[in-house]
């Protein structure tokens, strides 16, 4: 009995001490050392404040369209900075890719800098990159709307879907401050072709074959036909909040609003 009793101790030590590991383990993969060094290489200007960033995809590295990684610079005093930014290539790519927009400190204090270090980066600089989480998922056809670099969580869907001839009948509605601000208008407008799927909408410009004003409830009825379909929101908080309130009171299903999670 005596020799039980101790095998038996022995085994609840053994299972605490690799339950201990494992707790470590977890904790140690949150921090900076668990995350994948990649480099950078290329970064191309998309509008005047938002940069592409073309990097090393880690091997074996899967997302789903739509979700998002943590990333820090891999530089003194900036490794610990890490923000949540979506990928916006597939992967069916050898590479990953990221649009990002620059906010300088100046101008956005609540940034504290990290954007605007991620813009001054050259070729061959490194980042950090967490493991794929969140935030926006595909649950079929609906209306997408965004503001600003709200598009981005919507980029690589939209690629997906039209990769696999599934993007028709999706509706884009993109509210920014003037023409110059438009996340890739070029490829958007080669992707939505079919009549009224793309609605770009300036706040601050007017201008021929763009809509003025902030997207409300008479854009929404002028635009959208079916308001028991999916809607797809990302932007700005206080946009997102106005509009999830003004879908529901235009009958939209609760469960039918997919926001960033």
């Amino acid at each position: 009995m005596g020799l039980d009793l101790y095998a038996q101790q022995k085994k609840t030590i053994l299972f605490l001490n690799s339950h201990l590991l494992h707790q470590k383990l977890f904790l140690f993969c949150d921090s900076i050392y668990c995350m994948k060094k990649v480099k950078i290489l290329r970064i191309e200007p998309v509008t005047h404040d938002v940069k592409r960033f073309i990097v090393e995809k880690p091997e074996g590295y899967k997302f789903t369209p739509g979700q998002a990684t943590e990333v820090a610079i891999n530089m003194p005093d900036w490794t610990n900075e890490k923000r949540p930014f979506t990928f916006t290539s597939l992967n069916s790519n050898h590479h990953l890719e990221f649009i990002i927009k620059g906010y300088s400190v100046s101008k956005y204090p609540d940034h504290r800098g990290m954007t605007e270090q991620l813009h001054k980066l050259n070729i061959g600089d490194e980042l950090l990159l967490g493991n794929p989480w969140g935030t926006i998922q595909y649950k079929g056809v609906g209306v997408f709307i965004a503001g600003g670099a709200g598009i981005t969580p919507f980029i690589a869907i939209f690629r997906h879907l039209a990769a696999e001839n599934k993007l028709s009948g999706n509706q884009l509605i993109f509210s920014n401050k003037t023409s110059d601000d438009v996340i890739l208008e070029h490829e958007l407008k080669n992707l939505f072709k079919e009549n009224n799927s793309l609605i770009l909408t300036l706040t601050q410009e007017e201008k021929e074959n763009y809509e003025q004003g902030r997207i409300n409830k008479c854009l929404l009825e002028k635009y959208v036909n079916d308001f028991s379909i999916n809607f797809y929101l990302c932007g700005p908080k206080g946009m997102v909040k106005n509009l999830t309130g003004v879908l529901k009171n235009l009958k939209a299903k609760t469960e039918s609003i997919v926001l960033e999670k």
